[in-house]
């Protein structure tokens, strides 16, 4: 119980500090899937579903996006895939997306654990056509997974997650984005985890904040024997 009370004062403080701005505060939806195909091989699906406002009707961005996962060893992933994303303007009266970007990426995520925390670093290189002119981004998160209630991140843990991601781009301006990200997790199943919390996005100079829920569900699509 002191552990759900601790986590409670430090999510109220999080809202507090990410909310002290006037900005208004949009909403993600986020769906994420790694699937075992092989010993070595996994996909990576995605959907993320995110709007200009708290209420999910107004909506900002669609993201999809899908890759085939290289498992280099237990704490090492490289992975290779695509992406579309379809940009909407706030309030806008268009149905078709103002934006759109097919982007092509290459990422390694390694892992490592200092007692019970975990540590993940996911690196990301993207080839991007945003209405069909061609850009490259380099991104860097550090993301940490703090278990509460065990030891290890099974299945019945509250955890926190949280991170920060830097974008680099190869010309104009080099740093123009960052997020913030600490969110209360709960493992459903082995296979199966929930988190919600809040995402500070700052953007040449303008910040907002998103109220996030995301679903993680990695089911095992290999042959059973």
């Amino acid at each position: 119980m002191y552990k759900l009370i601790k986590v409670g004062a430090f999510l109220l403080i999080f809202v507090q500090t990410l909310s002290a701005q006037n900005d208004q505060m949009g909403n993600w939806l986020m769906y994420f899937g790694t699937n075992k195909i092989s010993n070595k091989l996994s996909i990576h699906s995605e959907v993320q579903y995110r709007n200009h406002t708290v209420a999910p009707v107004n909506t900002e961005q669609l993201l999809l996006r899908t890759g085939l996962n290289f498992h280099m060893a237990k704490n090492a992933i490289l992975t290779a895939g695509y992406g579309y994303v379809a940009g909407h303007v706030y309030e806008s009266e268009q149905t078709t997306p103002e934006s759109e970007e097919s982007r092509i990426f290459q990422q390694f995520i390694l892992t490592n654990k200092v007692g019970r925390i975990k540590f993940e670093h996911r690196y990301r290189f993207e080839q991007r056509w945003v209405n069909k002119v061609y850009k490259n981004r380099y991104r860097y998160r550090l993301m940490l997974f703090i278990p509460l209630n065990k030891k290890a991140i099974e299945k019945g843990t509250l955890f926190l997650g949280i991170y920060d991601e830097i974008f680099i781009n190869d010309k104009e301006t080099i740093f123009d984005r960052n997020r913030l990200y600490g969110a209360l997790g709960y493992q459903l199943r082995s296979n199966t985890g929930i988190q919600a919390g809040l995402l500070r996005q700052n953007v040449n100079g303008f910040g907002k904040t998103y109220l996030q829920v995301a679903l993680v569900f990695n089911p095992d699509f290999r042959k059973k024997e």
